[in-house]
């Protein structure tokens, strides 16, 4: 791997980043991110200036604290109570702030991903996003709490939208390998990127899984060329500034 995005539900980790490309000596480097989650404040924008101040690529809006992943019940590893966040006002309109989250965003060159939010609201910011010309991100379409169809997958790739997929929805049991390849010819290698989602303590190490995801592609047919779209030139695309 030339590079790797680390990202926490809890806390900003682009300093994180920032220590490992300093101090590592590795030829690999780190990104940092932010997940809107309470312990940044939510729906943040101070949050969001600040981590993008410090080299933050990707802002994800609320994973685990969104309403509706809240609506499942708690994931592994939550820890305290809290009301869930929503981006829509009561009269389904998005609230003022995420437009200020947008354009801070644009302004850096960075990516907003959609993360744990319901398909409605996922589809809405980005819709929303793209029209003002921000990069943006659809998080992991397969995963059990945010499932959104291969034709909506499609038009929001038509829009400029990049797939995200990952490794985890298919090592869980949420999707098939065949149901993933479907869905990235359906919206092209081109746009979208596979990810491990990997990286927690006590589960296997994400170079290993990346490798796993990669071979269960060629196996389904996947060229070479799609192969390298989806885990150099997409994901190189986001982290670059631009």
């Amino acid at each position: 791997m030339s590079g790797v995005m680390l990202k926490s539900h809890y806390e900003p980790t682009a300093i994180r980043a920032a220590l490992v490309n300093l101090y590592s000596n590795c030829k690999t480097r780190a990104y940092g991110a932010v997940v809107l989650n309470w312990p940044v404040g939510g729906l943040n924008i101070y949050a969001v200036e600040n981590a993008l101040r410090v080299g933050a690529r990707i802002v994800w809006m609320p994973t685990r604290d969104s309403a509706n992943s809240l609506a499942f019940g708690d994931m592994e590893g939550d820890f305290f109570n809290r009301r869930g966040i929503t981006i829509l006002e009561e009269d389904g309109r998005l609230k003022p702030v995420v437009y200020d989250i947008m354009d801070a965003v644009k302004k850096q060159g960075a990516s907003l991903a959609t993360g744990h939010l319901s398909p409605r609201e996922s589809i809405f910011l980005c819709r929303e996003g793209r029209s003002r010309g921000v990069r943006m991100i659809l998080t992991h379409p397969e995963f059990c709490r945010t499932v959104i169809s291969a034709d909506l997958q499609e038009e929001m790739a038509d829009l400029g939208v990049i797939i995200e997929k990952n490794w985890l929805n298919v090592a869980a049991g949420m999707v098939t390998i065949e149901q993933i390849a479907a869905n990235i010819r359906r919206v092209g290698a081109h746009r979208a990127y596979i990810a491990t989602d990997r990286g927690q303590m006590g589960y296997p190490h994400p170079t290993r899984e990346l490798q796993c995801f990669i071979a269960a592609l060629l196996q389904q047919g996947f060229k070479e060329a799609e192969i390298r779209d989806l885990v150099h030139t997409v994901p190189k695309s986001i982290v670059d500034e631009g």
